[in-house]
């Protein structure tokens, strides 16, 4: 041997025969990361949304419930004057109107103006930021009456303070 060194050419590939990969493997974490951020941002939404839901829920309830309230109120107010329970309808009454007339004066006035028969009280309403309940009034002399009460929230109670008609 002399000093010629012969390399020994590779086998062909047999056919169809690929190498084992294309690129090299990956572990998959770059697809679970944006899985990952695609479900965050997902319940993120989800959690906005649900939490502007119940917030819209929370403030319906609230002027639902002083709604339910306040025609609770005049129903009592209207009640007592026609069953001529002074105190109870004076009691039911704001403190800025008590503050101009006295308890006398508003009996007074009770037994001099007709009397209330009988009286229908319907859904109060937000008009004007001022929370209203509309009521048909029946009296003892014939005359019926569309009345407008306008109403006060006071230490959690919600009291006539006033009519409009």
């Amino acid at each position: 041997m002399t000093g010629v060194v012969t390399a020994v050419p590779p086998p062909p590939p047999g056919p169809g025969v690929q190498p084992p990969f294309v690129a090299p493997p990956t572990d998959g974490t770059s697809r679970r990361r944006w899985v990952a951020v695609g479900i965050s941002v997902g319940l993120a939404i989800l959690l906005c949304i649900g939490g502007a839901a119940g917030v819209g829920g929370v403030l319906y309830l609230a002027v639902r419930v002083a709604q339910d309230e306040s025609q609770a109120s005049v129903r009592d107010y209207l009640g007592a004057l026609r069953d001529q329970n002074f105190d109870k309808a004076y009691g039911l009454l704001c403190p800025q109107l008590r503050s101009t007339t006295s308890r006398s004066r508003f009996e007074q006035i009770q037994r001099d103006g007709p009397r209330v028969a009988s009286f229908d009280v319907h859904r109060g309403a937000y008009q004007n930021n001022e929370l209203v309940v509309p009521a048909d009034i029946d009296f003892t002399n014939g005359t019926t009456n569309s009345v407008t009460f306008v109403m006060f929230q006071d230490q959690g109670a919600i009291e006539v303070c006033g009519t409009t008609r």
